[in-house]
This record gives structure tokens, C-alpha cells and sequence, in this order.
């Protein structure tokens, strides 16, 4: 076996640190580097995929195969390797067979959970529970590094406000507050304290920046914002993260402002690092770099320079940096301080993962017979996703349901295991997760009787599902008709009929736009002809996004979103429906009444002329409906009522660098215990630069037994008023404040106080 004289230098580094100020990581890197040839350096900057195994993105010939390139020095990192004998073996490769033995980064998406998979981050965000989504991060931490993995691209913590957006099923929604405590929380779960511990993994902070804000929702497309929209609204999450030490950061395919995020300085190094103090590396997004050319930038050896010098540490499937950067500095284009200088980066977090002191740290093959897809994981995931779901109307109570009589289950998605947990999952192993229809027989047992038909497919074009679905299409070879013909029989026979569809999975997702977010075709005849039966219909929508749902609110009479709910997504979806658990979940984007409303969000500026209740000539307003969502962010019913008292305030004058507290009192008026998520919004109606309407500055998720009165306390500092005006300062202004708070956005109760300097 070859001797690593990575390890012989470990032996130095403590003599060398006493003799000089600089850190242990320091020296090691210092060292090592000294011994690099150029070629070796900018090797440490490619990032292949793994050959043979899963594929993300557009799949290119190689001329050489990855272990060349490992063997040559030529990979930082794989991208994209499952199993821990795989990863073993290709660190192997690195460790003992290329020149220096430096080992190799190990990184996935895993966006929502390993093999224990978890909602998707939308719904996650809907249980607004912080310490939740946290538990998440950590269980899919151990998993993932039981498994061989130590760097994980997630969390994508894009803001978004359209819909139409297939990614919006990746992240928290519309609001920058509750974004940025996610992303918080994401970090924490998957770093933990210490990332040289076997069970953290590093995270890789997504897309670096603005990708939510694709015009037309087209992703991939254009982004246009001014500095303020962008420092107000979209910068908070990333900024979190940076502040709670996440490892790396991912630029997105996105422009800003004209320069495309993978060749911007402003965002990499002004932004990212000089103003936020991130001290990680950068890696492009798949291709990122190279399609800098499609942009306008210039060939793949100008691009892959523009990248370097702008702050990008590493290029993903680019063949930009080991392709060009050699030539560029020979031609004096690129300096060897630049390449130092990202090569550094990539060094101090394979140093800061502990792989120079074992690069087999995350390869221990015992730990994945224990530690992935266990009974403990599994439970967590079940009451995760029952938090996640969210009840968007409930006529005459009719959910929860009694566990009797005859029951129809109807619907695409009521008994599919591969579209059950939802898209960015390629880790996710469905043969050992149960369909909806396989969990409600098993859950009810002999109490009752569960009578199943698919009832249509996804929409009656069969080459638009297959385009919408991919390779998780489920399109069944009987005609339209005879699906429906089947669906009313066994409806007729029935008590009640629970309709589970909407979207497959991989109809959100990357490269996953849609125009038209209305329920599919087939899918809406088949509930109308349903309706026509007299029969009670509660609809579970299957969706990773927010959809247009007009005419279900209209006429159906229980719906509850339940997202795409994960592994465990069939029991979680048993416990709310069948009354064991009650619904808590609550909106984290605004649900418009169509399409014409979008982009439709909360937080929105005021304008000169507001719309009164239905239109009015000359006031910012549509001739043919109201400016409201159907269902505003912040929104969601439980099976029991909650009782808000009025907002009260411990002092009407906040003086600068204090704060006050507002108090309410929430009392849970129904015949069931329940959680609630008690919301506080701020307004300030006069400033230097015009202000939302209400912005999110505070939520709690509390307990509250039937009959149970509690006193919610928050408190307001000055932190929480400020805001960057017109010259990007973070400022607070002195003034009137509105304090509003309630169970969702739109139904607050308000108190306003003074702050003055």
C-alpha cells in the first residue's frame, strides 16, 4: 500500500504553528500546497460526476474516466456517488494511487432527507417549526454521511413569489424572515459544531443569488431587480447562512445586474465575502461556467477566467477550470495567486472535515446498517410531514373522518410509491416506502373498507405527461374513459370519497415550469363528474407548489395540502385525515385565484392608489377580480377554533437600541388540543424609501389544550425595524410602527407604537 505523504506532514504541523502566528490549518494548507505542481492545483478545482451512478443535469461524453482524473490529480471532489464501499473505494483511489494523496469531496443532493425523506422543503417550511426542520437536516446528516457522503448542496434558500417556478418546491417560500430561520436552522442540522464529526456534513448554501426571481417564472431565465428589492427581500436567507458558518455556497445560472452569478465579483467577493465574511469555497452549479458562453461572456477560456477572478473556487461538470486555466496563465490572463487562492479554499474544507487526518472518516460501513432508514428516523419523518400538511377548507367538519363504513380512494397519486416523497430525492429507495392506498388499508384495518381506483392519469396528453413526469410518469394504458367509468362505480358504492392528485412528483422541480398551475384536465373532469354524485369529497393536493384552486374551493368541501410529505407521507396522511393528529400547517406563499395574479405575495409595496373591495375605476386593480389570494400566506384551519385577544403593547415609546414587548392572548375554543402558529407582523407606514404593507418579524408554534388560554409574548428590538435605504444602508428610522398579530396575514389584530432617537 502506498505511504500518503499528506499524512507525513500532519507530523510537522504542531512544531511549525508554535513558531509562527499562523493557525494549524494554516501550515498544513501552506505546506501542502508547496508541494503542488500548477496542474495539481487546478485539479483540486474540477468536479466530476460520478460515472455509472446517479446523473444530474445534461449527460456529456468523457474522454477520460473519473478515476484518471482522480489518479492524475485532476478532481477535487465527486459529485453524485451513493453507497459507502463506492466512496471507500474511489478515496482509495485519491489516498493511494495519485501523486500527493489528497483525498476527495463526497457530495449529493440532499435536499430533503436521505433514505429517510422528509416533506419537501416548502412543506417543511409550513410546519414553522424551527427545531423540526432542524431535527430534519441533522437525521439527513447522519444518514448521509453513514452512507459515505461529507458535503450535501443544500439548502436552497431562494426566495421566491412565482409559482409558475418549478423550484419554489426547494424552498421556504415568499418571506425573508421565516427564510432566513430555516436556512439558519439548515445549517445547524447539517454542520452541527464540529464538521470533522463522522455524522456532520457540510453544507452548500443554494443558488447564490436570486434564482428564485426568474422572470415569467422560466427557470433558468432572466433576473432583473433593483439593489433594495434585492438587499429587502432576496439577500436575508443567504446572509443567515453565512452568519451561521455554512462551509460553501452555489452560484446560480441567473444574471445580476447583466453579469451572470458565476463570473459576478460583486456578488462572490464584494458581497459574499468582504461584506458578509464568508470564509468558505464557491462551486458553480452544474455547467454553470461553461454556459457563461451561452450569455454572451465569451468563449469557455474567457468564461472559466471571468469565474476565477470574480471569486469561484470550483467549476461542477464545466471542464472550464482543468481545460483552460493552464493556458490562461501561461498567456499571463490568470495569475498563480488566483488559482492559489481557490485551490486554498478547497484544501481548508477537506482540512476542516477532518479528511486529511482520515480521509475514510465517513466511511465506516457499520454505520449504515444502523443509522439509515431506522424505526427512530422513520417516526420523526411521520409527525414532521403530519406538521406539514395544511387545511385550506373544511366545510361542516367534515375531516376529520370517522374510521367506518365504506371509503373511496381515488386518484393518481393514491396508490404510487415513487411519487408519494417527491421530486430531489435520488437518494430515496421507494421499494421501502408504502403507496397512500397501502398505508390507509394497513392503517384502518378491519374498522373499515377501502374500495381503490387510479381514476385517470396525470392529463388526458399523453406526451404532456411524459414531458411533465419523466421517468415518474405512472400513465395507465386504459382510456380516459374508462378510468372515470371506474372511479363513479366504486364511488357510488361508497360514504365518502377521498380524491388524492393534482401533480407528480417531477412536475415541480428544476426545469419544471408550468403556465398554467390550474389541476390537470382529466384530473378536474374526473372531480366534477365525482361531485355530481351528492357524495362528501375531501381532496388531498399533491403539489410543490402553490396551484391554482379556484373552482376545488368552490366546490369541494374538505381540502388539505399535503404537499409531497416524504417516506413516511401515506401514514402521516392517515393520522391528520382519521383525526389522530390534528392539522397545523400553514401557508409560506400566497395561493392566487389565477393565474393573472401572479406574481401575488404578501409583503408587497403600497401604492398610490389601492383597490377598494372590488374595482374601481383609476385604482391598482383588475376589471375582472379582486387583488386577494384565495388563500393568503400565513393561512391554515385546524379541527378545533383559536380565539385572538387584542394586541397589547408593555410601552407605547421604544428609544433606540431598546425594545418592547406585545403580548396576546390565544385561546383554543374548540373541543381539541392543537398546536397554533401565532404570527407578528410590523408595518412602518412612513420611512425614507416606500415600505411594505406587513413584513414578518416573528412567530411562534404553541400547544394549547381545549379550552386552554395562553399569553404569547414577543419581543420587538430595533433590529427587527430596520431596513436598507436608498443608499444600501441598514438603518432604523424614527416614527410610528404597527404591530400586528394573528393566525395568518390578512387576519391581525394591530397596536402601533413610537420609536424615537
Amino acid at each position: 500500500m502506498k505511504t500518503n505523504s499528506i499524512l507525513l506532514i500532519s507530523t510537522i504541523l504542531l512544531s511549525s504553528c508554535a513558531q509562527s502566528n499562523k493557525s494549524e490549518m494554516d501550515v498544513f494548507v501552506d505546506n501542502l500546497m508547496s508541494k503542488m505542481t500548477l496542474e495539481e492545483k487546478i485539479g483540486q478545482l474540477n468536479l466530476p460526476v460520478a460515472q455509472g451512478t446517479i446523473i444530474t443535469g445534461e449527460t456529456r461524453k468523457e474522454e477520460d474516466t473519473v478515476a484518471k482524473l482522480i489518479k492524475s490529480g485532476m478532481a477535487g471532489g465527486i459529485f453524485n456517488m451513493k453507497g459507502v464501499e463506492n466512496i471507500r473505494e474511489t478515496q482509495r483511489i485519491a489516498v493511494e494511487e495519485s501523486r500527493l494523496g489528497i483525498p476527495l469531496l463526497f457530495g449529493m443532493d440532499v435536499i430533503h432527507g436521505y433514505e429517510t425523506i422528509f416533506p419537501l422543503p416548502l412543506g417543511l417550511a409550513c410546519t414553522w417549526d424551527v427545531e423540526a426542520i432542524e431535527t430534519s437536516a441533522r437525521i439527513a446528516s447522519i444518514e448521509s454521511t453513514a452512507d459515505g457522503l461529507n458535503w450535501t448542496f443544500s439548502p436552497m434558500v431562494d426566495i421566491c413569489r412565482d409559482p409558475r417556478w418549478g423550484r419554489m418546491a426547494e424552498g421556504a417560500g415568499e418571506d425573508p424572515f421565516l427564510g432566513a430561520a430555516i436556512s439558519r436552522a439548515m445549517i445547524r442540522g447539517y454542520q452541527g459544531n464540529n464538521l470533522a464529526d463522522s455524522t456532520t456534513i457540510m453544507a452548500c448554501v443554494k443558488h447564490f443569488a436570486l434564482y428564485g426571481g426568474a422572470e415569467a417564472g422560466r427557470d433558468y431565465n432572466t433576473v432583473d431587480m433593483s439593489r433594495q428589492n434585492m438587499y429587502n427581500y432576496y439577500l436575508e436567507p443567504y446572509k443567515a447562512a453565512a452568519e451561521e458558518g455554512a462551509g460553501s455556497y452555489m452560484s446560480s445560472f441567473n444574471v445580476v445586474d447583466g453579469i451572470p452569478a458565476s463570473g459576478n465579483r460583486w456578488l462572490l467577493t464584494d458581497l459574499l465575502r468582504n461584506q458578509w465574511k464568508f470564509d468558505g469555497f464557491v462551486v458553480s452549479d452544474y455547467g454553470a461556467i461553461m454556459e457563461m458562453t451561452a450569455h454572451g461572456l465569451g468563449d469557455l477560456q474567457q468564461v472559466s477566467n471571468l469565474a476565477l477572478k470574480a471569486g469561484m473556487d470550483m467549476d461542477m461538470m464545466g471542464d472550464g477550470f482543468i481545460g483552460t486555466l493552464k493556458k490562461s496563465y501561461e498567456e499571463g490572463k490568470v495569475t498563480e495567486n488566483e488559482i492559489d487562492q481557490a485551490c486554498r479554499r478547497i484544501l481548508e474544507a477537506k482540512y476542516k472535515l477532518g479528511l486529511f487526518a482520515d480521509p475514510y472518516l465517513y466511511c465506516d460501513s457499520e454505520r449504515a446498517k444502523t443509522q439509515v432508514y431506522n424505526p427512530e428516523h422513520r417516526a420523526v419523518a411521520r409527525d414532521i410531514a403530519a406538521k406539514s400538511f395544511v387545511l385550506l377548507k373544511n366545510e361542516n367538519n367534515l375531516l376529520p373522518l370517522k374510521k367506518q363504513g365504506t371509503i373511496a380512494l381515488v386518484g393518481p397519486l393514491a396508490d404510487t410509491r415513487t411519487n408519494i416523497y417527491g421530486v430531489w430525492a435520488g437518494t430515496a429507495d421507494a421499494t421501502k416506502y408504502k403507496s397512500l392506498r397501502k398505508a390507509m388499508v394497513g392503517y384502518l384495518g378491519n374498522d373499515a373498507k377501502v374500495l381503490y381506483s387510479k381514476g385517470c392519469n396525470f392529463c388526458y396528453d399523453e406526451n404532456m405527461e411524459a414531458n411533465h413526469a419523466g421517468w415518474l410518469s405512472i400513465r395507465d394504458e386504459r382510456s380516459d374513459a374508462q378510468l372515470h367509468a371506474e372511479a363513479l362505480a366504486i364511488a357510488r358504492k361508497a360514504d365518502v370519497i377521498i380524491y388524492a392528485g393534482n401533480e407528480l412528483a417531477n412536475t415541480s422541480g428544476e426545469a419544471s415550469s408550468r403556465a398554467d398551475l390550474t389541476l390537470p384536465d382529466t384530473q378536474l373532469d374526473l372531480l366534477k363528474e365525482l361531485k355530481n354524485l351528492g357524495k362528501p369529497i375531501v381532496m388531498l393536493n399533491f403539489t410543490g407548489r402553490s396551484t391554482i384552486m379556484t373552482w376545488e374551493n368552490e366546490n369541494i368541501p374538505a381540502i388539505l395540502n399535503v404537499w409531497f410529505g416524504g417516506s413516511e407521507a401515506g401514514d402521516a396522511i392517515c393520522d391528520v385525515i382519521f383525526g389522530d393528529k390534528c392539522p397545523s400547517g400553514k401557508l409560506v406563499t400566497s395561493i392566487p385565484k389565477c393565474m393573472g395574479q401572479i406574481p401575488v405575495y404578501y409583503n408587497h409595496l403600497p401604492t398610490g392608489r389601492p383597490q377598494e373591495t372590488w374595482f374601481t375605476k383609476f385604482r391598482s386593480a383588475y376589471q375582472d377580480i379582486d387583488n386577494e389570494p384565495l388563500y393568503p400566506f400565513g393561512y391554515g384551519l385546524s379541527y378545533t377554533t383559536f380565539e385572538y385577544s387584542d394586541v397589547a403593547l408593555d410601552a407605547a415609546t421604544m428609544h433606540a437600541g431598546g425594545s418592547i414587548r406585545a403580548t396576546v392572548k390565544v385561546t383554543n375554543t374548540g373541543t381539541r388540543d392543537a398546536d397554533e402558529i401565532v404570527q407578528m407582523y410590523i408595518n412602518d407606514p412612513v420611512a425614507s424609501i416606500s415600505r411594505p404593507v406587513k413584513e414578518l418579524k416573528g412567530f411562534k408554534r404553541i400547544f394549547l389544550k381545549a379550552g386552554e388560554t395562553k399569553t404569547v409574548e414577543f419581543e420587538i428590538t430595533e433590529d427587527l425595524l430596520m431596513f436598507y435605504n436608498s443608499n444600501l444602508e441598514l438603518v432604523s428610522e424614527p416614527g410610528e410602527f404597527i404591530v400586528m398579530v394573528g393566525p395568518n396575514s390578512k387576519d391581525v389584530k394591530k397596536k402601533t407604537f413610537v420609536l424615537e432617537f
